[in-house]
């Protein structure tokens, strides 16, 4: 058995003013409970919350005093995210993990922004992956990144056993969310830690889903500290023997037969998709949707012209990445 203690901190989180010292707070509170506990994870946006006039270079005192908390309990801590300003003017939503020694081990910015409604935020385009020594592989998406399955198939390609996912889900698509969060487990057979806000920083509905999508916490919608023990023998005995001693997912798709043209932009195989119209906010009233020519007769006279911005590359055989 492989055990390592996992707390998801589910908190309320205001838009006007900082929130870092209730985070810090809750860190106390949480290590004189659950004192076994050697990682925290925050939810998406919870220093700051949701706007990012908020934004400043990284590193930065506050992730010092993030630093300091993590040398001072001996803990892995993802404090969320914070919107992160760079040199050149852009804006990113970024996550930091740091280690018990208070070092930054690694650093992640999410790679797909809420559009159209984040809009002027940046999308990252490097994975974050790092190893817990003696324990296992962890990998860091932060909310919309789940709704990409791709993301989650680099990690996992590239050995990550628990992926954790701050999110910041204050709408109604937050069912769909959580029904992704256990499909996400299930299909690339890792644990997910799903940990969102409360008040600007979302709805709750935190939850802890093991790899063989079973739900072992889900948080309502107050104030939660959720430390939970995962054994990652579990995912590397899955992986072998499959989900139930079935579906051997990982293995499967590792010995496919079929490429998968559609991400190779040059291809043509996504065309359909420019028929879609722009990425952009609803209007009242709109008809776009229901003008939408039918896909059999949208695609005949398309020009294509293709550019790619990310690069998936566990979908080239030859790369290694996988």
């Amino acid at each position: 058995m492989t055990p390592f203690a996992i707390a998801g901190v589910q908190m309320h989180v205001g838009a006007l003013h900082s929130n870092v010292e209730a985070m810090r707070h809750r860190i106390e509170i949480l290590m004189a409970r659950f004192p076994w506990t050697q990682m925290v994870l925050f939810s998406e946006l919870a220093p700051y919350g949701p706007l990012d006039r908020f934004a400043q270079p990284f590193p930065n005192d506050v992730i010092q005093q993030f630093q300091e908390d993590a040398r001072r309990f001996g803990i892995w801590l993802i404090p969320g995210s914070m919107f992160e300003k760079t040199e050149d003017g852009r804006i990113l939503n970024t996550s930091v993990v740091i280690n018990p020694q208070g070092e930054i081990a690694a650093k992640y910015s999410k790679m797909f922004p809420f559009r159209p409604y984040e809009a002027g935020i940046s999308a990252g385009t490097e994975f974050c992956v790092f190893d817990v020594p003696g324990v296992g592989r962890f990998g860091l998406s932060i909310c919309y990144d789940i709704w990409f399955p791709e993301t989650t198939r680099q990690l996992t390609s590239q050995g990550v056993e628990v992926l954790l996912h701050p999110v910041l889900t204050g709408t109604t698509d937050r069912d769909a969310e959580i029904a992704i969060a256990r499909a996400t487990a299930a299909q690339f057979q890792c644990y997910v830690f799903d940990v969102n806000g409360l008040g600007a920083g979302g709805v709750g509905r935190s939850l802890v889903v093991d790899p063989s999508a079973t739900v072992l916490h889900q948080s309502a919608g107050q104030e939660d500290m959720f430390p939970i023990e995962i054994d990652l023998d579990q995912v590397r005995r899955q992986r072998e023997t499959g989900l139930k001693g079935l579906g051997q997912v990982l293995k499967s798709f590792r010995d496919r037969e079929a490429e998968f043209t559609v991400y190779d932009r040059s291809s043509g195989a996504d065309a359909y998709l420019r028929t879609l119209g722009p990425l952009e906010t609803p209007a009242q009233g709109t008809l776009r949707g229901l003008q939408t020519a039918d896909p059999r007769s949208s695609l005949q006279n398309l020009e294509q012209t293709f550019h790619s911005p990310h690069h998936f590359s566990v979908y080239e055989g030859k790369t290694g990445s996988d």
